[in-house]
């Protein structure tokens, strides 16, 4: 039950927004354990003027095509699948795209069920999981 928020820089199109939404989707089905019609995501395009970075922190340089994912997610996962997906996400992004993986910063953050309402005011169940 991921919901991931990306932040990228304007003047993509929509059939770019589209596939950046689509493989991400694919590396948290194939490598992050996430079931398929599981897809909540938010692409907010800002200008340069709202997009701060370094270009150069733990990285081997940052362009201006720099793609932030924030992944929240509901169970933890192994230090092995957040590899897989990082990996994952990165290699597909640079095949399919043309992003460099120098461009591309994600943030996983977990929390428990009882921090999700999928609908109608009410809590997630862990059962439903």
């Amino acid at each position: 039950m991921p919901f991931t928020r990306i932040t990228l820089r304007q003047r993509y199109n929509e059939a770019a927004l589209h596939q950046i939404s689509m493989l991400l989707q694919q590396a948290l089905v194939e490598e992050f354990d996430v079931p398929e019609h599981d897809c909540f995501q938010v692409i907010e395009m800002l200008p340069a003027s709202q997009r701060v970075f370094d270009r150069h922190y733990l990285s081997g340089g940052r362009s201006d095509n720099f793609v932030l994912f924030q992944v929240t997610a509901g169970r933890p996962r192994s230090r092995q699948q957040k590899q897989r997906f990082y990996h994952a996400l990165c290699v597909t992004l640079q095949a399919e795209m043309a992003i460099d993986p120098d461009d591309v910063m994600i943030i996983i953050q977990f929390n428990s069920t009882e921090e999700w309402s999928f609908s109608g005011g009410q809590m997630l169940a862990r059962e439903a999981l």
